[in-house]
């Protein structure tokens, strides 16, 4: 649990990291732009949602700049120039004696091996991976796409919440890919990802919203097969039976319906 004063601290270094994006981007400095970009999402994510909203709000701004068609632009003129600055001289033909092969390499050992991205923990009670109560993600396999850094992972939950809210008034539910054709950017999750951004969108909710994650279903409008473990996290009872967890998930999303069918966008 982190302290006022370090809360405090966080929100100083986030606020100096917020002006020298705002100064980045009057100047027009793309790479330095985007660099802070990402250093402030990845501080954003030391934090709980609810500690950081204003800070959020204002990335979220920013994004909507650097997406823009004229900084977009602005990036590709940029990163043209630079390509022709650093384009090498005419190639002479090289009289230094090649080293060994990378097969060789391989076989003495000196090519380093590239383990499985560690998940971060931000000191929040993470959900988890496919067991309830295991501190540790479920390890990647060879068809899932790498894990997500916790800022990434803290953006991409800012951007869920007010679509879920929007799913919410509309008394719908949606999946992952319905998600992924209102949010183009968002890259394929790995399960783990995708279970720790639920997390997130609830981790801020005030007191007496039901949960928004248990819009998010597989197939033809059935339960998260995560959801039981998320929602334990949030402090929900889901109970060990299938049947209770299934009873449980269905009043979690008719409460949803509920809760947000009059509410105006931006909690109203």
């Amino acid at each position: 649990m982190r302290s006022a004063m370090d809360v405090a601290r966080l929100h100083r270094n986030l606020n100096h990291i917020l002006l020298d994006l705002r100064r980045a981007v009057e100047r027009y400095a793309v790479a330095e732009a985007a660099g802070l970009y990402s250093l402030a999402w990845s501080q954003v994510a030391e934090a709980p949602p609810s500690e950081t909203r204003k800070q959020r709000e204002e990335l979220q701004a920013f994004k909507k700049v650097l997406d823009s068609a004229s900084w977009l632009e602005e990036e590709r003129r940029r990163a043209a120039t630079a390509d022709v600055r650093q384009e090498p001289p005419t190639r002479q033909r090289s009289t230094v004696r090649p080293g060994r092969r990378p097969a060789e390499k391989r076989a003495s050992g000196h090519v380093p091996h590239r383990g499985t991205k560690p998940f971060k923990d931000t000191g929040a009670n993470r959900p988890p991976s496919h067991t309830a109560g295991s501190g540790s993600r479920t390890p990647a396999r060879r068809d899932e796409p790498p894990l997500l850094g916790t800022g990434r992972l803290s953006e991409i939950a800012t951007e869920l919440r007010p679509l879920l809210e929007q799913t919410a008034r509309m008394g719908a539910t949606t999946t992952w890919s319905r998600i992924g054709m209102r949010l183009p950017a968002l890259p394929r999750l790995h399960r783990d990802d995708q279970s720790v951004i639920l997390w997130l969108v609830d981790e801020e909710r005030e007191k007496g919203e039901p949960l928004l994650c248990a819009l998010v279903t597989v197939g033809d409008r059935q339960t998260h097969p995560r959801f039981p473990v998320i929602a334990e996290q949030l402090g929900l009872a889901c109970s060990d039976t299938a049947a209770q967890q299934q009873t449980a998930w269905n009043y979690e999303v008719l409460k949803a319906h509920q809760y947000w069918r009059h509410r105006r966008p931006g909690r109203g």
